[in-house]
């Protein structure tokens, strides 16, 4: 994990599981160019989540969708997953931050090169977004390449 990105200690699945809408994001080549995307995680047999990833590609005039699979790494109420998109290859999904209703997570990577703002709804207010850059950049993001998602529907 990034050096000062703790995940949250008092974490719990259920209420986190469900729908998001991505507010913010860093550039990265999986998901570039994408408008309007949303994750979805759901309860897995095995005890892990099912993810559910999904964006309009405005290039390819399509949705794109990748399917993948997450565990926690450790004690279920600390917020520090590991995900899969692809077979035996693992990342980190580390929740730093939730809202007190659970209407809004800043989630990092393994490195400062991954960073998302997730949200209950399409839209965040301004506050939650500016909060959102001074604690990640407090944390070692550098946000030049930070791009607030379309979720115009």
């Amino acid at each position: 994990k990034p050096d000062d990105v703790e995940p949250v200690n008092n974490f719990a699945l259920q209420p986190y599981l469900g729908k998001w809408y991505e507010i913010a994001r860093l550039d990265h080549s999986f998901e570039r160019g994408l408008s309007n995307v949303t994750a979805e995680y759901e309860l897995r047999e095995d005890g892990g989540v099912t993810v559910v990833n999904r964006g309009y590609s405005q290039e390819d005039k399509k949705w794109t969708q990748a399917e993948g699979k997450a565990y926690f790494v450790g004690d279920e109420n600390i917020g520090h997953l590991k995900v899969s998109f692809f077979g035996p290859f693992y990342s980190s999904y580390i929740v730093f931050e939730l809202g007190e209703n659970y209407e809004y997570a800043f989630i990092s990577g393994f490195n400062h090169d991954y960073l998302w703002l997730l949200s209950r709804k399409p839209n965040v207010d301004k506050a939650t977004v500016e909060r959102f850059k001074r604690v990640a950049k407090e944390k070692g993001f550098v946000l030049d390449e930070l791009i607030l998602v379309d979720q115009k529907q």
